[in-house]
């Protein structure tokens, strides 16, 4: 009986200091939560008992020069569902497939699913989102969100560019300017209960959104126009490939407009066009080929409008005067190679104010050859061909220029007239500025100054002007020797009644040579004595008649028929 006694004695004992470690232990735990974790646990206790959503920051507006707005922001919605919440589910799966025109078996993947939040679609307009909301079904949110809208629909587009689904910009000035043209999102947070169900009691806490700051350019909505209707007009006459125009002032830099027809919708920025569609490769290779800016991506071989860059070194080093003659037999012979004139009867006697009117070959090939192959890139560079012109536009190509060592006798023939170099069109048309403007080199812009959405502060952006690249006298002598091409030489056809107009034609053979393909081209500028505005247009394989005094200069002078009147009046 003692043993028994004991042992029983000792299972108790043995059973209350379980016991009691037991609770040490859970008292320890619980002090320990109480005490040392509370501040973590209450985080994550509001976490879960906390749900957010985002409040989408409206985009910055982007104005032209006049306050017009190209690009604007049109009120949408996103509709998402909250599984814990529906209580009718198949109301919701047909109340969402119908309005939002998407197939139910769809819908019902996203509304059976576990999760604290599915997004149904995005994008929706409002009026629909509107219709949603009106018929309170349970576990249903419309949440507002804004989509980028450009009221003009294929206007400048290659320049403004587009937005994606998440309202960031791709291409563009979207793109440049999105730290600019991006809002803060603002944010709602709910409570729920461990469910994740809605506290309709709670009230919400919102943090409200701050819009992006609106742009402003120099781009002009009516030049854009004009320059665009009359590339349209040419392409569609002479069933080009593609036309390109640029229109700038040449004294600072502004761009007033930057047209590559065909454009494309800015709305619908995935639509083909056909003549994109039709060109064999990839989905996304159609695209980029239709969104791409050719005049500041593309680089090509000038030809004769590049005959200004010559005229401007050899006139700085001294090598030619106005009254210098030439012979021009048809042809040159350099080296091994008889390189033609476009007149293959050739022209004569000339005089180098003659050979320019007459975008001689062979005068050109001439002074080339006087200034030499070491002037001539130094000329190059101080007109900013060996760098990119940094404008404001993502993409930007740069030129493909001889290695000085690698420059014979036949290389700097061909580069006086414009060929065996490649320059991006916005390259010639800076080089050509500094040549007349008094020999400032310009930094190419479109953005002028930002605005803040709230404060109304304003921003005003700053581009580099290099002075002194060319003399005083020889921009003087240039404007009046291309006065004098557009008067009475091979640019007679760029003439504006009323106006004093400078100009240069080009005539360019594409790559590889005799492959009958051309780009027609034509470089102007007005007043002559005193350039507001200088411009440059190019019409890609033009069908028929291909010499730019024919096809490009009658274009450009029709667009600055339009816009001097309208220029003399701003």
């Amino acid at each position: 009986m003692i043993e028994i006694y004991l042992f029983q004695k000792k299972k108790y004992w043995f059973v209350f200091g379980c016991i009691t470690v037991f609770l040490l232990v859970l008292t320890g735990r619980l002090i320990n939560l109480m005490i040392f974790d509370s501040e973590d646990l209450s985080k994550n206790a509001l976490n879960v008992e906390q749900r957010e959503r985002s409040i989408k920051a409206a985009r910055g507006i982007i104005y032209d020069r006049n306050g017009i707005i190209l690009a604007d922001n049109q009120p949408v919605c996103t509709i998402s569902v909250i599984y814990n919440q529906v209580k009718e589910p198949e109301k919701v799966i047909r109340l969402l497939s119908g309005k939002l025109n998407l197939e139910e078996e769809e819908v019902r993947k996203k509304v059976e699913k576990v999760s604290s939040r599915e997004k149904i679609k995005s994008n929706v307009p409002k009026k629909i989102a509107d219709e949603i909301r009106e018929a309170s079904l349970d576990g249903i949110k419309v949440d507002e969100d804004y989509k980028r809208y450009y009221p003009f629909g294929n206007l400048a587009s290659k320049v403004l560019g587009f937005t994606g689904a998440d309202n960031q910009g791709i291409l563009g000035l979207e793109s440049r300017y999105e730290s600019v043209l991006k809002g803060k999102d603002g944010t709602i947070l709910t409570l729920t209960d461990f469910r994740g169900v809605e506290i309709e009691t709670a009230a919400e806490e919102r943090v409200e959104p701050i819009a992006g700051n609106d742009l402003y350019l120099s781009l002009d909505y009516n030049i854009q126009c004009y320059a665009q209707q009359a590339a349209e007009k040419v392409m569609k006459e002479k069933n080009a490939k593609s036309v390109s125009v640029i229109l700038m002032n040449p004294q600072n830099g502004e761009i007033y407009a930057m047209v590559n027809v065909p454009e494309y919708n800015l709305n619908e920025p995935y639509d083909l066009l056909d003549v994109y569609a039709s060109v064999e490769g990839s989905e996304n290779d159609k695209l980029n080929n239709m969104w791409r800016n050719p005049v500041i991506s593309d680089s090509y071989e000038p030809g004769s409008t590049f005959k200004i860059v010559t005229a401007t070194a050899a006139l700085e080093e001294g090598k030619v005067t106005l009254e210098d003659t030439f012979s021009c037999p048809g042809f040159k012979i350099v080296e091994d190679r008889k390189i033609r004139c476009h007149k293959t009867q050739g022209h004569g006697t000339e005089t180098f104010k003659e050979g320019v009117m007459n975008s001689c070959n062979p005068v050109f090939m001439e002074i080339g050859a006087r200034v030499g192959a070491d002037a001539m890139l130094k000329y190059y560079r101080k007109l900013g061909l060996y760098e990119k012109t940094g404008v404001d536009l993502p993409g930007e190509a740069n030129s493909i220029m001889h290695k000085l060592e690698k420059i014979g006798a036949v290389e700097l023939a061909t580069m006086s007239f414009g060929q065996s170099i490649q320059i991006t069109p916005l390259q010639l048309l800076r080089a050509v500025s500094a040549a007349v403007n008094g020999g400032n080199l310009v930094t190419p812009h479109f953005a002028v100054q930002s605005e803040n959405s709230v404060t109304k502060e304003v921003t005003e952006y700053q581009y580099e002007t290099v002075e002194g690249r060319v003399s005083d006298n020889t921009s003087q002598t240039i404007r009046e020797l291309l006065e004098a091409v557009v008067a009475e030489g091979t640019g007679k056809k760029g003439q504006v009644e009323g106006y004093r107009v400078g100009g240069k034609t080009a005539t360019s053979e594409k790559l590889p040579r005799r492959n009958g393909k051309y780009i027609s081209s034509f470089l102007g500028f007005a007043p002559a004595d005193n350039p507001k505005i200088i411009g440059l247009i190019l019409i890609d394989e033009p069908e028929g008649v291909y010499y730019g005094g024919t096809v490009a200069a009658p274009v450009m002078a029709e667009i600055f028929q339009n816009i001097l009147p309208y220029l003399d009046n701003l």
